[in-house]
């Protein structure tokens, strides 16, 4: 049986998506959905049984002896959440007692981190270093570096443990993401509505507006490396998990326009000003660590990415992957 936290959400559905390509149905999703339209991610999934996210920690005692996976993608990934106890017990806290609860039990342990745990990026983006270094510039960052910094000193662990920096992630099912969906998303919905995309000003010498850099990976690259780490139960550790290539917000735009066969309208707007102290203007993942263990499969490029994305899914309803 595999158990996957964030099952309705964005990456946690398309893992439930790629299970269920694989022949797995015995599949227990766990998530908070509540007044959301996160339940149309579930629509098209065959699965055991649906858990509210509050419940199922009380619930963790039946499941022993029956579980061979947990996929924990759960989490609050709002950038600007400012709940701090919060974020402290439903990133930290509770990651805590599913990592425990596989070491326990034997149980392959599979888990979301972020790129946002190395804040402005003064360290560099490189997940063979020391991890104490870095300052992550926002409380939801902190909490996944909290979680990171105390799995790294366990001597109890699961059988399998393997925990994911992801970076920006984007792709079908994150319709319901609100502010936090990827910017491809957004400048689909701008065109649509208007027929062009706003990308912020630059407050960075030497940064052109529209210029600041992301490595934008795609939410079935996300998947792809589960399934690998699924098969290879010998891996270990935390990873990266981008492209290894940093492309710019105009990039993106641009590619978003000519997918959906477009001229490109870009205009450049003030960037709030709570958010100008505390903005990434260069994200890459170093990549090295995840190949270096046997992951040789190419990426989606930006270009690709986002075709497959706007046509595939965007312009046929938001249909769900």
């Amino acid at each position: 049986m595999y158990i996957v936290t964030g099952g309705a959400g964005f990456i946690g559905s398309c893992v439930v998506r790629m299970l269920n390509d694989m022949g797995i149905q015995d599949i227990v999703i766990v998530d908070h959905i509540s007044a959301t339209d996160k339940w149309k991610n579930m629509c098209n999934k065959s699965y055991l049984e649906y858990i509210n996210r509050d419940e199922f920690l009380g619930r963790l005692d039946e499941f022993a002896g029956k579980v061979s996976h947990v996929i924990h993608m759960g989490a609050c990934s709002a950038t600007t959440e400012r709940d701090f106890d919060f974020l402290y017990k439903n990133n930290f806290e509770y990651s805590k007692k599913l990592w425990n609860f596989c070491a326990e039990n034997e149980i392959s342990f599979i888990y979301a981190s972020s790129a946002a745990t190395y804040g402005d990026g003064s360290h560099g983006f490189d997940d063979k270093g020391d991890i104490k270094a870095l300052q992550p510039l926002n409380g939801y960052g902190y909490s996944k570096q909290l979680f990171d910094l105390w799995a790294e000193k366990q001597i109890s662990a699961p059988k399998q443990h393997v925990g994911f920096k992801f970076f920006n992630v984007y792709g079908p099912n994150e319709y319901f993401k609100g502010s936090m969906a990827s910017v491809i998303f957004h400048t689909f919905n701008s065109i649509k509505r208007t027929g062009r995309m706003g990308l912020f000003k630059s407050y960075k010498e030497g940064i052109k507006d529209g210029q600041q850099l992301r490595d934008f990976v795609y939410v079935k690259d996300i998947c792809n490396v589960i399934k690998y780490m699924l098969e290879h139960p010998e891996i270990n550790g935390l990873f990266n998990l981008g492209t290894g290539v940093a492309r710019s917000f105009y990039d993106l735009a641009v590619a978003t326009f000519a997918a959906m066969g477009r001229k490109p309208e870009i205009d450049f707007i003030d960037m709030p000003e709570h958010l100008r102290g505390k903005y990434q203007y260069f994200t890459q993942a170093n990549m090295e660590k995840l190949r270096a263990v046997g992951y040789e499969a190419s990426f989606y490029t930006l270009d690709s990415g986002v075709e497959d994305y706007v046509c595939d899914y965007l312009m046929k309803d938001y249909a769900v992957y």
